[in-house]
């Protein structure tokens, strides 16, 4: 498990990115937190600064969607699915255990 922050330095609406081999975004999408891989499948774009509406997120570079829940694309030109990873809140503080390197999101 890889500590995040604090709960409450990651507010709803908020991003943050770990820097991970490949690196991953935890996102806090009104109150509920989802974990997945923070570039982009079309092209090599950070989803941490994308736009978060709903539990889905905008790619910032060519606005292809990713829904948080399943990593899968909701907007071309996304085609590929991006990861998922399990996010536990322990004492306080967000903590990430990464997906293994061969799964992808369903």
């Amino acid at each position: 498990m890889i500590p995040v922050c604090r709960l409450e330095d990651l507010p709803a609406g908020e991003a943050v990115r770990i820097d991970t081999t490949p690196p991953i975004a935890v996102f806090n999408a009104d109150g509920e937190l989802y974990a997945i891989d923070d570039t982009c499948s079309h092209q090599d774009a950070s989803l941490s600064e994308g736009w978060l509406e709903g539990c889905q997120v905008e790619c910032p570079l060519h606005a292809a969607s990713f829904d948080l829940r399943t990593g899968q694309p909701t907007r071309p030109p996304a085609r590929r699915p991006v990861r998922t990873h399990e996010v536990v809140v322990a004492d306080g503080v967000i903590h990430v255990r990464p997906a293994a390197q061969e799964d992808t999101a369903a």
